[in-house]
């Protein structure tokens, strides 16, 4: 599958050439994380069926499970109506999106508690 040039053109990247990038259970409609796409990663998802991300600090494109080994299968792709950003129906491999270890990014309230039990040891995996 490619990227159409009449989506591309719709896209709005900020002025750091970055989208929004949400990851969604494709069963549960679970939010597990959030992160941002540069177009190549958006391309790279779009051909490869599993989610690339462009990460802010390191500044370079990456394979969402290439070190933890928890991929992100992609099964549908949404942009929202402003198409300034994407929204991802994924099926997460391995323990969990969170790099803390948990399923999804978004395990407390807050108010700062823990919602969330841990489903893998970071120290194990990263």
């Amino acid at each position: 599958m490619k990227l159409s040039d009449d989506i591309r053109a719709q896209l709005k990247f900020d002025d750091k050439g970055l989208i929004t990038a949400i990851a969604q259970d494709h069963e549960t409609n679970e939010i597990l994380m959030l992160a941002f796409m540069n177009l190549e990663a958006l391309e790279k998802t779009v051909e490869t069926g599993k989610a690339h991300y462009f990460s802010r600090s390191r500044g370079k494109l990456w394979l969402k499970g290439e070190s933890s080994g928890h991929v992100q299968l992609v099964h549908d792709m949404y942009i929202d109506c402003d198409a300034d950003a994407v929204l991802m129906k994924i099926e997460q491999l391995g323990g969990g999106a969170c790099h803390m270890g948990y399923r999804s990014c978004f395990y407390r309230t807050l108010e700062g508690d823990v919602i969330s039990e841990k489903v893998f040891d970071p120290k194990d995996v990263y």
